[in-house]
Formats: C-alpha cells, structure tokens, sequence
C-alpha cells in the first residue's frame, strides 16, 4: 500500500516548503511526505488516505493559519487518524497557546521556528514521535472495507454477496469510530449505508451488487463461475 506518512501543513509558503525538505531529507525513504498550505486542503489529503487505506504517522500543523488554527485543525485531524501523533509548529510569541494544546487537545510536542538546526531541533523530536507510532500505528488495510448497520437488509445483501463470491472484506458498524470515519471521510452520512471502500479509496454508497462486482474484480456474466 506504500509508506505510511508524515503530513505537515503551513500556510506560509516558505515555511511550508522548509520544513517539507528538512522532513524528505531525513525521512523520505521511510516516509511519505504530504505537504498542505491550509487546514482545508490537509483535512481533503486525510480523508483521501483514510479512504485509500493509508496510514498516517505524524501530522505537524501551523498554530497561526487563517479560518482554522492548528490546535482547531488537529482536533479535526484526530477525528479521522486518531493514531497519528501530533506537534504543532509555533512562533516563540505563541508558545503559551502551544502549551495550552498540549493540556487541552491531547498534542504530543511543539515545534519553536525557526528549527535550525534540524539535527538538534527538528529530527530528534520526529524521532520520537515516530517511535511512539510504531507502538501504536494504524494497520494497512487492503481490503475492500464496507460501512453499514446491523439491521439493514441492504448493509446484509453487501455482505452475503462478498462472501458466497470469497472477497474479503472488513465490516465496520455506522455507530462505531472506525466506520464512522470512513462515513466522514466519503463525505456522507449514516443514511448512505451501505458504504463500500474498495482497496483503491474508491467510496460508494448504496451499491448494487453489481457495482461491487465491477469493484471487487469480479465478472458479472452469469456463465462465469470459476475464479482464478
């Protein structure tokens, strides 16, 4: 499914692209690198990994950002990667609000700018963060993912007809966390259940067998029962 990632989002672009090669430098062979220059266009990357059955390991965000703050960004943030750890980037005059986050909205670290140099004041920080990931890291998942409710004749017709043709797939309730996340990530509600997440990010919501036939691979002629 490809390295997991390290999101960091300033909307100031020389920032922005800074700490973006510092970041690729030290991590790019392990590590996705996202960069976003507002809290808007990284919530849309989050939810386009969710959908895609990514993982995210760190997410660094900007406290001063126009419509949306880093500490309002990261509360939407954990919403959808609870998992990921999270450090907000914060000029010296901010630090008090910095240390506000931390007690109040459950962020790892803060991040003083300039971060030169790196080597002391940026890595050894991801570093850690990174380590704490991996205690806890979000799994990949392959997997065609499907988000419906228990009772639903529909939800069940998804189901059965995945598993009579052997596709796996993962269940996820709409009133648990994790299909509700999807749900958000898709962009619709409970009331769109069924909800199929095929292994590429693709979201449907009340699909026809067929249209999960086409999804899954497999064929939709009647004639054609064996499977390779």
């Amino acid at each position: 499914m490809g390295h997991p990632a390290i999101l960091t989002v300033d909307d100031d672009p020389s920032v922005s692209r800074a700490i973006a090669r510092d970041l690729r430098r030290k991590y790019g062979e392990q590590y996705r690198i996202v960069r976003a220059s507002s809290a808007s266009e990284a919530l849309d990357a989050l939810k386009e990994l969710k959908l895609r059955g990514g993982r995210v390991a760190v997410i660094l965000a900007d406290y001063r950002m126009p419509q949306m703050n880093g500490i309002e960004f990261l509360e939407q943030a954990m919403d959808l990667f609870p998992n990921a750890r999270r450090a907000l980037l914060t000029a010296y005059a901010d630090t008090d609000a910095a240390i506000q986050a931390i007690n109040v909205v459950d962020v790892d670290h803060y991040l003083l700018k300039p971060w030169d140099p790196p080597e002391e004041k940026l890595y050894p920080v991801l570093d850690a963060l990174l380590d704490a990931w991996q205690v806890t890291g979000d799994r990949e998942i392959e997997d065609i993912r499907v988000v419906g409710h228990r009772w639903s004749e529909p939800s069940y017709a998804i189901r059965d007809f995945l598993a009579r043709n052997l596709v796996p797939y993962r269940w996820f309730a709409s009133d648990e966390p994790e299909g509700r996340r999807l749900l958000e990530a898709a962009g619709v509600g409970a009331e769109s259940v069924p909800l199929v997440v095929t292994a590429d990010g693709r979201a449907m919501a009340r699909p026809s067998t067929a249209d999960v036939a086409e999804a899954a691979g497999l064929s939709t002629t009647p004639a054609a029962t064996s499977t390779t």
